[in-house]
C-alpha cells in the first residue's frame, strides 16, 4: 500500500496489481459457500461479488449483507483474497447472502464517486435484474456493512437509504467494523497510537486528501460526519447500528464520538471494544476477538431481524 503512494498524491495501480492477490468466483462451493460475479455498470467497472450458503433450500429465507470493503477508499477490490475469505466467512456463518460491493477508488474517483456507487448497487438489487439473486434472499432484512472506510461507506449510503422508497429492499442494520471518520482536530488516540500497525496518522491524512473534493479538509461532512458540517439524522429512521472498536485503533477516538452521535440523535446503536484489537483484527481468523465478532454480528441481526 505505501510504497504504491506517490509523492503528488497518486497510485501506482501498476505496481499493487503486481503484489495484489485476487480470487476468482467459484460456482463450486468452497466451504459450502459458493460465489459469482454481477456487472451493475460496466462503463464505471461498478460489480459486486455474491455469495451464497450452499446447499441451501428456498424455504430458508437468509438475509442480506451488502458489504463494503476497507481500503481507504484508495485500494483493495471485492475480489481481493482476504475480503474474498472474509466475506466467505460472513455468508458461512452467519448465514447469509453477502453482496460484496467492488466500487470506484480514490485518487482517480473522489467523493462522492464511492456513495454513488454503493447506493446505486442497492437500487439494483432492489429491482431484482439478474437471474443469479436467490429466492431465498429476505429483501425486508438487508444490512449494511463494512469495515474502515468501507463502515464510513456504509453509513453514508445508510443516509441515501433513509430518502429513497425501494420497491422491496428495506435496510434494518448497520455492521460497522472500526469505522473510518476523521477531522482536523488529533485525538488522543491518534497522537499515543503513532506506531500502531496497520495504520497511521500520516497514512490516513493522505487517504482523507486523496478521497475528498479539492480544496476539503477533514472536517467536511464525509469524514466528520457529526462535526459542524454534518447532517442531522435525529428525524431520520435511520437503521440500528453496531460497532465495534479496538484499543490498539488510532481511530478509536472518532469511532467513539460516532457512537455518542448516534446516541444524541435518538438512534439505536451498540459498541463493542476489544481492548486488544488493532485495526483490521476481523480479517485474522486465527485471532479470537475475529470469532467473538462475527458471534456479536449475528445476534444483532437476529434481534433487528425480529423488531
Amino acid at each position: 500500500m505505501n510504497i504504491s503512494r506517490r509523492s503528488d498524491g497518486t497510485v501506482n495501480r501498476h505496481l499493487i496489481n503486481l503484489f495484489s492477490i485476487k480470487s476468482s468466483p467459484s460456482e463450486t462451493p468452497i466451504n459450502g459457500v459458493k460465489s459469482f460475479d454481477i456487472t451493475v455498470d460496466s462503463s464505471r467497472n461498478l460489480w459486486f461479488r455474491l455469495y451464497t450458503p450452499a446447499p441451501t433450500t428456498t424455504e430458508t429465507s437468509l438475509p442480506i449483507i451488502i458489504y463494503f470493503h476497507g481500503g481507504g477508499f484508495a485500494f483493495m477490490a471485492a475480489n481481493s483474497k482476504t475480503y474474498d475469505e472474509f466475506c466467505q466467512k460472513l455468508a458461512r456463518e452467519i448465514p447469509s447472502i453477502v453482496v460484496s460491493v467492488n466500487y470506484r477508488l480514490s485518487p482517480e474517483h473522489k467523493y462522492p464517486c464511492q456513495y454513488e456507487d454503493g447506493f446505486d448497487v442497492l437500487k439494483f438489487i432492489d429491482e431484482a435484474k439478474f437471474e443469479e439473486f436467490p429466492q431465498n434472499a429476505n429483501m425486508k432484512h438487508c444490512f449494511l456493512a463494512g469495515d474502515s472506510a468501507g463502515a464510513n461507506l456504509a453509513h453514508h449510503v445508510a443516509l441515501k437509504a433513509c430518502d429513497y422508497k425501494f420497491l422491496q429492499l428495506q435496510v434494518i442494520g448497520i455492521i460497522s467494523l472500526q469505522p473510518f471518520f476523521g477531522g482536523e482536530e488529533r485525538t488522543e488516540s491518534e497522537t499515543k497510537l503513532v506506531g500502531a500497525p496497520p495504520i497511521s496518522v500520516e497514512l490516513t491524512d493522505w487517504m482523507w486528501k486523496a478521497f475528498l473534493p479539492e480544496g476539503s479538509d477533514r472536517d467536511h461532512a464525509a469524514a466528520n460526519v457529526f462535526g459542524s458540517n454534518s447532517v442531522d439524522i435525529s428525524g431520520m429512521k435511520f437503521p440500528a447500528t453496531i460497532m465495534f472498536v479496538g484499543g490498539f485503533d488510532p481511530l478509536q477516538d472518532w469511532q467513539k464520538k460516532y457512537y455518542e452521535w448516534l446516541k444524541r440523535s435518538g438512534k439505536e446503536v451498540y459498541l463493542i471494544e476489544y481492548p486488544n484489537a488493532f485495526h483490521t483484527f476481523y480479517l485474522f481468523p486465527e485471532l479470537p476477538e475475529s470469532s467473538l465478532m462475527i458471534k456479536e454480528v449475528k445476534e444483532f441481526m437476529q434481534k433487528q431481524s425480529c423488531n
